[in-house]
């Protein structure tokens, strides 16, 4: 089996922290979001892992390439690492990585998270990952027949299809036929919204009457922005912690302060006259002075006191005193 990550550029909706780290870096519960999200796929699959591939545009260079090839290793796969460097869209990307695109594979977007159980349909040509959602106007979604198994794809219906939504993650038995139907795609420029879609292949696919079946998903978790990221960074710290997973290391330095689970607390942190929690990410070699946190993510080394946070993100080697009486800030900052 292999997993194929395309990871697309920095992204926009997530500066400054972008600026400085491509998104699925950024850390959720203390472990980068496409960390997480090759962990959880693999769980879900429980089969060898042969390779995980990772898209990725060239400027993310070569320390992240590396991070990245340590994600695969760890589970005991290949990692290898290709690139796009211009936004032609997710057919594009996929076939960016058309050297490994040959027997089953999951294609999986690295911006989102999961929590799953379920046995994936091997027998099937095709398994579309979803997740029923309250308003499937605002997603796309797929439509079932009466077997159960999908016949279509619909991008945002304004008539009700199914609330069953796409949440970008794919299995394929032999994902050489996506790669040939994504070749045609290219070939024939066929393009939606100025890109190359993986839909356009899908669709392909099913009109030769390839079997597409779902599979559903407990939670789906976005990290597209600052509030749905920290969002995102609250519920796997409750689901980590409800499964009994120590999120707080053993040694951080605790004067006068209190932790009110769940959070993730890094290595190396200092705490004094300070509450921190619930619902809070502290990355490594963090510093938090006379400040109260909650429901919040720090990455690391950041330095913080005289502060009341909610809902904040702050990112790597940061400082912020809540009593400045002077500023500077780069761009796509905000303070509110």
């Amino acid at each position: 089996m292999k997993i194929i990550v395309p990871m697309a550029g920095r992204g926009s909706r997530l500066r400054p922290h972008t600026l400085t780290i491509p998104k699925p870096l950024i850390p959720i519960a203390g472990k980068p979001i496409v960390h997480r999200l090759v962990e959880d796929i693999a769980a879900v699959l429980n089969q060898p892992i042969e390779e995980v591939a990772f898209v990725i545009h060239e400027s993310f260079g070569k320390k992240v390439e590396e991070e990245l090839i340590a994600i695969a290793e760890k589970l005991g796969a290949k990692g290898t690492i290709y690139y796009q460097n211009e936004a032609l869209g997710t057919g594009h990307a996929i076939m960016c990585a058309k050297d490994s695109l040959s027997g089953p594979a999951v294609i999986a977007y690295a911006d989102t998270l999961i929590r799953a159980d379920f046995d994936l349909d091997q027998n099937a040509d095709s398994v579309i990952w979803v997740k029923q959602v309250d308003q499937p106007e605002a997603f796309g979604v797929v439509n079932l027949n009466s077997n159960g198994e999908i016949i279509e794809l619909v991008e945002k219906p304004k008539e009700f299809v199914s609330d069953l939504a796409v949440i970008g993650i794919y299995y394929f038995k032999d994902v050489a036929v996506l790669k040939n139907e994504l070749q045609s795609v290219l070939d024939n420029n066929i393009i939606h919204g100025g890109e190359y879609q993986i839909n356009d292949g899908i669709k392909q696919m099913m009109a030769k009457g390839m079997v597409f079946v779902p599979g559903k998903v407990d939670e789906w978790m976005d990290c597209g922005n600052k509030d749905v990221t920290v969002d995102t960074n609250n519920r796997m710290l409750n689901f980590l912690h409800n499964d009994g997973i120590h999120l707080v290391d053993y040694d951080v330095k605790q004067e006068n302060s209190t932790i009110i689970p769940p959070c993730y607390i890094g290595e190396d942190v200092v705490l004094i006259n300070a509450t921190v929690g619930p619902n809070v990410s502290l990355g490594k070699g963090c510093h938090v002075v006379d400040s109260t946190i909650k429901n919040s993510l720090i990455q690391t080394h950041a330095h913080i006191k005289n502060a009341t946070l909610d809902n904040a993100m702050i990112g790597n080697h940061a400082s912020f005193d809540g009593n400045f009486k002077s500023i500077s800030i780069g761009d796509y900052s905000v303070l509110e």
